[in-house]
């Protein structure tokens, strides 16, 4: 039986998603919990993998098994071996067709800022930080002109291991509440460090020090040294994939209502 789950974690204690020989990974000790509910070894696929520091709401894994259990006791008895930063929201059975990675047919993220003089304490590694006032309409007329299908190649890790830097955009939606920014991104899939580039360069604009013109220079360059350092991971929440309706794979967990 394929069996899906929904996973919501903080990302501060982590070395990101994928295994490594230090065990301190979100799939660690999602492997190491399932194991133990299920008294067998269990090895998980992701959605799309999350690097140190970085937040999930919803990342989707499957896996396989043959034992026999409630969607809920799935839920509930891994729930019980996993530590208090990490919890499994749902659990579905989408059938064997199913794949978290390659059936997935976009996936989003969410990065909070906080715009204040004086840096976060209370909500220290929930958010990324400016200090600089930003322009709304500055940073949308930015966000424009990476929507679409484009060579991302500027906007890449040196260390990313996608066969192809092109990729669609579908949409950046910038939003504020207070000192807080809120930016949405939606896309087929997303290059290593891709969203954090962006931010770099969103946030290079907004704050005066980069126009337009920039922007789109950085873009058909495809030549990563031409954009803006890498914002800090503080503040990004993979929000997760989505699927097509026949997997009835959930799009929503609590947690997303905990943001601004």
């Amino acid at each position: 039986m394929r069996i899906a789950l929904g996973v919501s974690y903080r990302g501060q204690g982590y070395h990101g998603w994928q295994s490594q020989t230090d065990g301190q990974t979100v799939q660690d000790v999602l492997e190491l919990a399932l194991s133990q509910f299920a008294a067998q070894p269990v090895r998980t696929i992701c959605a799309g993998r999350t690097d140190t520091g970085v937040h999930g709401l919803n990342q989707v894994v499957h896996f396989d098994t043959e034992i026999q259990r409630e969607a809920a006791s799935w839920v509930r008895g891994t729930n019980r071996y996993l530590p208090p930063d990490v919890a499994i929201q749902w659990c579905a059975f989408p059938g064997d067709d199913f794949h978290a990675r390659f059936s997935a047919q976009g996936r989003r993220y969410s990065f909070l800022v906080l715009e204040s003089v004086v840096r976060p304490a209370i909500e220290a590694g929930g958010v990324g930080w400016v200090f600089r006032p930003l322009d709304l309409e500055a940073m949308r007329a930015a966000a424009s002109l990476l929507i679409g299908e484009h060579d991302f190649s500027s906007f890449r890790a040196a260390q990313c291991q996608a066969k192809s830097p092109i990729k669609t955009l579908r949409a950046i939606e910038i939003t504020r509440r207070g000192a807080y920014w809120r930016f949405d991104f939606d896309a087929s899939a997303f290059l290593h460090h891709m969203v954090r580039n962006i931010m770099g360069c969103l946030i290079a604009v907004g704050n005066g020090t980069r126009n337009l013109a920039w922007l789109a220079e950085v873009l058909a360059a495809r030549n990563r040294a031409q954009a803006a350092p890498t914002f800090p991971a503080d503040g990004l929440y993979f929000k997760g994939p989505y699927y097509e309706p026949k997997f009835a794979i959930p799009e929503h967990t609590a947690a997303m209502d905990w943001l601004p």
